[in-house]
């Protein structure tokens, strides 16, 4: 016998005993178990121990053939146990019956031991197969999984590495990158409730935003200092350098996006949002000068998030504004300088901004 066919479980179901006796004989090399009714057959199909095959005779009394593998085929526990019908019968109408009910097989009466042999081998290796497939396949989804997961850590770990290192450039910041990424969260799930933005904001994209978010002045590392630690007004010719810092934001995430291979998901919204959150919904902004709906949506988050955060902060040329202030100055850039749907969306949740201040504070 084949190696993989050790050990294999026979069931034969038949009322006469000398079918019974026959097919014993003909299956003595597998471990085979016997059911006289359709009632006994369910009983051991269903046990600790199920069989692997199943012979199974149509024209019994009571409980006939028929609906036991109706029966099998509706219980979770043994519908994947193949059925091969044993039957008298050699009509097309009854054999298209069986296999329509899930059976594998037809062996017709008198028995043949050879293709009773070579029909029950072929069918416990399908099965045999088969299991191998779905165990194969169960172990590569998780290891799917767990790369999945290794994968999105080191995300994570990139983009917050890379936030860090914009961070350490402006000390004055301390944990703005912080309450930003947790400010655009709680805008994100006030807005996704708005459904003009069912597409763009959902579970996953809003994950995204949140772990990108802290990308979005990456590009200062190419300000000089002397400029972005002025503690004084910018000259319009310092201003102008200090606005690159969107370009370079841009320049660097896409750097990055085309040596990990992904330009598709990872830093997409990390991208937008550091070249495009200084854009304001009238055009007034830069670095293009773009409005209304042509700014992304991520940028158009990030905005009120990152001017929220800068109005309550303390810097050395002004001092912090309270929270209803920094409420007021918000609201009166509706339509000018915020996309009127996220000022309001920021109205509905601003307690919940105050209280992302108080948790991520300057220490």
């Amino acid at each position: 016998m084949d190696e993989p066919l050790e050990n294999q479980r026979i069931l034969i179901v038949d009322d006469t005993p000398e079918n019974i006796d026959v097919l014993i004989e003909v299956l003595s090399d597998y471990k085979r178990s016997v059911a006289t009714s359709g009632e006994k057959a369910l009983r051991i199909a269903r046990s600790e121990n199920p069989p692997d095959l199943i012979l199974l005779d149509i024209m019994m009394p009571g409980m006939d053939g028929y609906e036991v593998c109706q029966r099998l085929k509706s219980d979770e526990k043994t519908k994947a146990i193949p059925i091969i019908f044993l039957t008298a019968m050699v009509d097309e109408e009854s054999e298209t019956k069986g296999l329509e009910m899930g059976a594998v097989d037809y062996i017709t009466k008198p028995i043949s031991p050879p293709i009773v042999l070579e029909r029950v081998k072929n069918h416990l290796l399908l099965k045999i197969a088969r299991e191998s497939l779905e165990n194969q396949n169960v172990i590569l989804e998780e290891r799917v999984k767990e790369r999945t997961k290794e994968l999105a850590l080191t995300q994570d770990v990139i983009i917050f590495s890379m936030a860090v290192v914009a961070e350490y450039r402006d000390p004055e910041t301390g944990a703005h990158i912080r309450r930003t990424q947790n400010y655009l969260r709680a805008l994100a799930d006030q807005l996704r409730e708005n459904q003009k933005y069912a597409d763009d904001l959902n579970d996953s994209s809003i994950d995204l935003l949140f772990k990108s978010a802290p990308l979005h002045d990456i590009g200062k590392v190419g300000v000089p200092d002397s400029i972005l630690m002025k503690p004084g007004k910018l000259s319009d010719e310092e201003f102008d350098e200090m606005k690159k810092h969107t370009t370079y934001g841009r320049d660097a995430i896409v750097a990055a996006e085309q040596m990990l291979g992904d330009e598709s998901t990872f830093l997409e919204y990390a991208r937008e949002i550091a070249y495009s959150h200084q854009e304001k919904w009238d055009g007034s902004g830069y670095p293009e000068g773009i409005m209304g709906d042509a700014i992304p949506v991520s940028a158009r988050l990030m905005a009120v998030a990152d001017v929220y955060d800068a109005l309550i902060s303390k810097r050395v040329y002004k001092p912090g504004f309270t929270h209803k202030k920094a409420v007021e100055i918000i609201s009166k850039g509706k339509g000018t300088h915020f996309d009127p749907d996220m000022v309001d969306a920021f109205l509905e949740v601003e307690d919940e901004f105050r209280n992302i201040a108080l948790e991520f504070g300057d220490s």
